[in-house]
């Protein structure tokens, strides 16, 4: 799971160097190789160099990822099985890295041919007159990956193609490869081609697939054109819909090769690892309170309260983090327009209070069980509060917190929420025996800003509520207000 950084740039220029003729392709010693084949080789050359073979997947090493690479070696066509949002469109998208940078083609081939292995009888005319001063152009691996999000409403024609009557009525004739508009799959020819969510691909459509599969040839219209494509086509597939809502029909299921599960992030730094990869974030959000934002998504992914067939996607941990990173730069932009910056503005940095935002914004990504109907802010706030503990514990378990508990013995009451500055929550806890600790236990070092400290004595403060050693209130103005025992 994770991002895929494109590697190549939109629409790049071949270099100077490259064969410009078939014989000096030739000359220069180049073999055809299959698609499949391709991918094979190159695949092999980055095992054997060490390189990473996926860059930006993450949490598949050890499981997901062995399985992808044994099918590629094999040759086979392959069908994630997922729910949603775990990576699976990210991770067939970065198959495209393993192609050769660069391959040749016959200049205008709507099917990319190779000039040493032409298919349509127009090319290979084209081939046999020119001879090896035929023109040779050069296509980037960018360009040789399709995909298409199975709808309803897709068509053979959108996949396969169909005869353009504008064609036929210039005077070509039906079962001419010329007549032909050429759907997304024959356009990939030499490529790889992807049909997410390919149960919602209605049944009739899917046979269209089998051809392409298994022969790897294609029909239109009743004629079949002998034109064998060469390409790897990839699936996805939710399970649920894989054998309730929507079904792959059983030929289908049987001319992929490889049936692969994907899964979410195994365990705790996994998820924390695919936040920080991913999450866009517009504040400085500190480690524990990403941490309690992964703890949460795990919560809410394993609460019997929502429905695990739709699955809870890794989106929801990021969107978690990046609301958090807003609510951040909100305050610090409120703090400056009401003048209350203590001579220097307030820097965003995330705050574990910023986080109770994020069970009404994100409950739209959770399907919920159906007995829940109205329950659904309720159950995710008792989930992060949940998550929130854990995170105390782990991290600042068996310190002396008697300096801030001390803070309200007597009565005194400290005042934090969203617009409430760094400053102003520091004044009020003053010299506290033990943050220095707490500071260290969190990873914000010995030299803290005001913000980064202001963040740790929430969590603490937070995290004592919630171990029963500090009351807490919310007052009508939004201020969260800690004192007395809880």
């Amino acid at each position: 799971m994770g991002r895929v950084t494109a590697p190549n740039p939109v629409n790049p220029v071949p270099p100077a160097d490259l064969p410009g003729t078939l014989g000096a392709l030739r000359a220069a010693g180049h073999q055809y190789r299959t698609v499949k084949q391709e991918l094979r080789d190159n695949l092999l050359a980055r095992m054997r160099s060490g390189e990473v073979r996926f860059p930006g997947i993450v949490g598949y090493d050890d499981s997901v990822l062995p399985e992808v690479e044994r099918a590629l070696l094999a040759g086979h066509d392959m069908v994630l099985l997922g729910e949603r949002g775990q990576g699976k469109t990210r991770l067939i998208r970065s198959l495209g890295a393993l192609l050769d940078e660069w391959t040749p083609v016959i200049p205008g081939s709507v099917l990319n041919e190779h000039p040493m292995h032409p298919l349509t009888p127009a090319s290979r005319a084209r081939v046999a007159e020119a001879g090896d001063e035929l023109p040779v152009g050069w296509l980037h691996r960018s360009m040789r990956y399709g995909e298409k999000l199975a709808t309803p409403d897709t068509s053979v024609g959108d996949l396969i193609g169909d005869v353009d009557p504008i064609r036929i009525a210039q005077g070509r004739t039906l079962g001419d490869p010329e007549t032909i508009h050429f759907g997304l799959v024959p356009r990939t020819n030499r490529g790889i081609f992807a049909v997410n969510e390919l149960p919602d691909l209605a049944e009739r459509i899917q046979v269209a697939l089998l051809n392409v599969l298994e022969e790897r040839d294609i029909q239109v219209r009743g004629y079949q054109l002998r034109l064998p494509l060469d390409l790897l086509l990839v699936a996805s597939a939710n399970p649920e819909d894989y054998t309730n809502r929507g079904r792959i029909i059983t030929p289908l299921k049987d001319r992929f090769g490889a049936e692969i599960r994907t899964h979410y992030p195994v365990d705790l730094a996994l998820e924390l690892a695919l936040i920080r990869q991913e999450a866009d974030l517009v504040a400085d959000v500190p480690e524990h309170v990403l941490e309690v934002l992964a703890r949460f998504a795990r919560a809410v992914r394993e609460s019997p309260s929502v429905d695990p067939r739709s699955g809870v996607s890794a989106r929801f941990a990021i969107a978690a983090a990046e609301t958090v990173a807003g609510a951040a730069l909100r305050r610090s932009g409120l703090l400056a327009a009401a003048g209350d910056q203590e001579g220097r503005p307030e820097a965003a940095v995330a705050r574990v209070g910023d986080a109770v935002s994020v069970t009404s914004t994100l409950r739209g990504k959770v399907e919920f069980e159906s007995g829940e109907e109205g329950r659904e802010i309720e159950i995710l706030a008792h989930l992060l509060r949940t998550a929130t503990a854990e995170t105390f514990r782990a991290h600042l378990s068996g310190l002396d917190l008697s300096g801030f508990t001390a803070l309200v013995d007597d009565g005194a009451a400290i005042e934090t929420g969203e617009l409430v500055s760094a400053a102003e929550l520091l004044r009020q806890v003053g010299t506290v025996p033990g943050l220095a600790k707490v500071l260290d236990r969190l990873g914000l070092g010995d030299a803290p800003t005001p913000e980064e400290a202001a963040a740790a004595v929430e969590f603490v403060l937070e995290g004592l509520h919630l171990t029963r050693r500090l009351g807490k209130d919310v007052t009508d103005s939004g201020r969260t207000v800690y004192g007395g025992r809880g």
